[in-house]
């Protein structure tokens, strides 16, 4: 089905402005039906965040699906706006505790910067306090017996806590307002034995601070409490960090389009207008060291053109007659006019934003099952902590309360919420730079099970155009020829005559007509007629051996073309080879150029001749025979077979983005990405079980040392943070 990236006409203003909408909004089943919105979302701490938002909103008329990603605190809205204005989404996310803004640049950047400055400042509050009230400790610590005055150990007791109190009402307040969000929501997150674990530990201290000869005993654990406080803050940091260098890497494609371009006239003369004025069949001209406004082809000059915004390629690429240009790229030397293919929303650059936008607001299913693992595990620790108090009353009752907080501390279930996250947020991003773009992040954990992979041929594991392979004559000289043939081959945009323009002058020829299913013809300065085009028409006398020819009467030159792999074929393929998989070929053309590929990558597995019908029935066949299969396509002609394969990856750029039918999205066009891919997929999988296995073993190690009153909360409290701190650092490995 289409998507309709821009607003349907009539919506009315009272349901939303649809200028506002349009520049995170697309409108999935057409211009009557329901809206998807991206937007950012600020207060998110930690998964069940997610539960709260999703429930809000599912509450409100015409929201019919919500998804919210807590790695990326992206929400991606699946509603009507007619029956809904926008300002009751924002205030239905306010409702409940959060901020919102549409995922567009400058507000998401705004609510960034916003969303850092007060995680610093917090970071910041909790750490210099943490320091001085570890300093007032210190003394209690190290004094031996009778060394440590009564009055002045007092004095640093009042003083560590003057010192906690700026930490509990500021630097803590995002625990409790998470806790108290999720215990109204019915939802037991992480946040609240966190919340709960602070809670308990500030007022035992401050009555055993105000009343030593007490039920509370007379330790106070001020210090414990200030450093579990910044270390789990600290812990956040770097999640905060590695989730608005995703949100940066999304602008910094949106915002590679100019504000301008200019469009040349039908009278000679240019005018400057904004990139949404442009129209299909449009010609602009692009100076050099600006940016394409739009995806088109060159019509006339020629230079370099960096796209490493795009691909992620640094090296500049060679653009002349007839090559593609895409939306944000840079011309790098010499002025380029460009006929404009797609516009706005349709371009590559914003399909790119697109997804990437989509896979950043998907919930992994991974993420789902930690998720609820998370809250029954939330659950069964309170009781412990409650069982475990009780337990120390009857025995100690001096150090009842610090057993519960260090067993509310130490099972605190960071470590196992924040695994999931971000080792698939890490991972997508690493795969972005490498120019394949993930549309559903559960593709990486199927992609650890792919046992096969099978490509198209034609523009995928060759070139998207014809490279001539030799040419010879009969009754001329063939480079002569040859000449003249690229000469004439410039007025013509059939893919075969595109093999041979090489940016010669096309000027001297006259009365050019171009044939559909035969060639181009015209004459040459002295009148004489010339064709290009199909053998069979150019000469009575074709060679069987030619694909294309070029003559005029008895001259005639004959060309043989054929399709080059692609530049990196050969080492991806020998890659995937190494990891282990079988790879197939699986093409529509002739059994000739099939055979002719498939020799010269080495694939022993190919079948040329296949319809729609056929793919489709030889997939079928192998995961009948329990293969699972990667297919790599174009997206356009492969539709049914990429659609039933396990992991589909599409090719090149144009109509895919639209469409968003596959897994993944090569815009690189380098193969060696796959290799890379499977390879991070499994890198990634070990990732995640590491991650899990530690949150689980970290926790069996010490909920005994804790019930049994051998952990104190200072010791909780650095192994919490410390084990966030762990999966968290342990998948940003996977960035390198």
């Amino acid at each position: 089905m289409a998507v309709v990236s821009a607003p349907p006409p009539g919506l009315h203003a009272a349901d939303a402005d649809a200028r506002l909408l349009a520049p995170f909004t697309t409108w999935p089943d057409g211009p009557d039906g329901v809206a998807v919105s991206q937007f950012q979302v600020g207060g998110i701490h930690c998964a069940a965040c997610s539960g709260i938002i999703e429930s809000a909103l599912l509450a409100l008329p015409g929201v019919e699906q919500a998804s919210v990603n807590p790695a990326s605190a992206r929400l991606a809205l699946r509603w009507r706006p007619s029956q809904l204005p926008l300002a009751d989404v924002l205030a239905g996310l306010q409702a409940v505790g959060y901020s919102a803004t549409p995922d567009v640049a400058a507000p998401a950047r705004d609510l960034r910067r916003r969303e850092k400055r007060q995680a610093l400042w917090r970071l910041f509050v909790a750490g210099f306090l943490m320091m001085q009230v570890m300093m007032m400790a210190t003394p209690a610590y190290v004094a031996g017996a009778g060394e440590l005055a009564p009055d002045l150990d007092q004095l640093l007791r009042w003083a560590s806590w003057v010192m906690a109190l700026p930490v509990m009402a500021f630097s803590a307040a995002p625990f409790f307002a998470g806790a108290w969000r999720q215990l109204r929501a019915g939802h037991l997150g992480m946040d609240v034995p966190v919340a709960l674990g602070i809670g308990v530990t500030f007022v035992a201290s401050t009555g055993a601070l105000f009343d030593p000869g007490g039920l509370l005993g007379r330790d106070v654990y001020f210090d414990s409490l200030t450093m579990f406080i910044a270390l789990l803050l600290l812990a956040r940091w770097f999640e905060l960090g590695a989730r608005h260098r995703a949100a940066e890497a999304l602008e910094a494609v949106a915002g590679s389009l100019p504000t301008a371009a200019e469009r040349l006239l039908d009278d000679g003369r240019s005018e400057r207008v904004a990139p949404e004025s442009l129209r299909v069949g449009d010609r602009i001209r692009v100076a050099a060291g600006e940016a394409f406004a739009a995806d088109g082809l060159v019509l006339s000059g020629q230079g370099w053109v960096n796209e490493a915004l795009l691909t992620g390629e640094s090296a500049p690429v060679a653009k002349a007659l007839g090559d593609p240009v895409v939306a944000g790229s840079i011309n790098g030397d010499g002025p380029l006019v460009v006929a404009v293919q797609r516009v706005g929303a349709d371009t590559t650059a914003q399909g790119i934003v697109r997804l990437m936008q989509q896979a950043q607001s998907q919930r992994p299913p991974a993420h789902g099952i930690v998720d609820r693992v998370a809250a029954g595990f939330t659950a069964g620790v309170l009781l412990l902590a409650l069982a475990a108090g009780l337990a120390w009353w009857w025995v100690e009752p001096s150090r009842a309360v610090a057993v519960a907080v260090a067993v509310l501390i130490v099972t605190c279930p960071c470590a196992l919420t924040l695994a999931a996250p971000a080792a698939w947020l890490t991972a997508s991003g690493a795969l972005a730079r490498r120019g394949l773009l993930l549309t559903d992040l559960s593709a990486l954990e199927r992609l650890c099970g792919v046992g096969t992979v099978v490509f198209d041929k034609t523009g995928t594991l060759s070139e998207d155009r014809l490279q001539l392979q030799r040419h010879w004559s009969s009754g001329g000289d063939a480079d002569a020829l040859l000449a003249q043939a690229r000469s004439l081959a410039a007025l013509s945009r059939h893919p075969h005559a595109r093999a041979l323009v090489d940016g010669r002058d096309a000027s001297g020829w006259t009365d050019v007509h171009e044939l559909p299913g035969r060639g181009v013809e015209a004459r040459d300065a002295t009148g004489r007629t010339w064709r290009l085009g199909a053998p069979g028409w150019v000469s009575e006398r074709p060679d069987p051996a030619a694909r294309l020819a070029f003559g005029s009467g008895d001259s005639a030159l004959w060309m043989d073309l054929a399709e080059e792999p692609r530049e990196d074929a050969h080492e991806a393929l020998a890659a995937l080879r190494g990891a282990g998989l079988r790879l197939r070929l699986l093409s529509g053309d002739q059994p000739a150029a099939v055979a002719r590929m498939a020799a010269a990558l080495d694939i022993v597995h190919w079948h040329a001749g296949a319809s729609p019908d056929t793919k489709l029935a030889l997939l079928r066949d192998w995961q009948a025979r329990g293969e699972r299969v990667l297919m790599v396509g174009d997206g356009i002609n492969d539709a049914p077979v990429l659609a039933a394969a396990d992991v589909r990856i599409a090719m090149g750029q144009g109509a895919m983005l639209a469409r968003a039918a596959a897994d993944a999205l090569l815009v690189s066009n380098r193969l060696m990405a796959l290799p890379q891919a499977v390879s991070l997929a499994r890198r990634t999988r070990r990732v995640l079980r590491q991650n899990l296995a530690w949150a689980a073993l970290y926790n069996l190690a010490c909920v005994p040392l804790a019930l049994a009153g051998l952990l104190p909360p200072l010791a909780a409290g650095i192994g919490m943070a410390a084990s966030s701190l762990f999966v968290v650092l342990n998948a940003q490995r996977l960035a390198r």
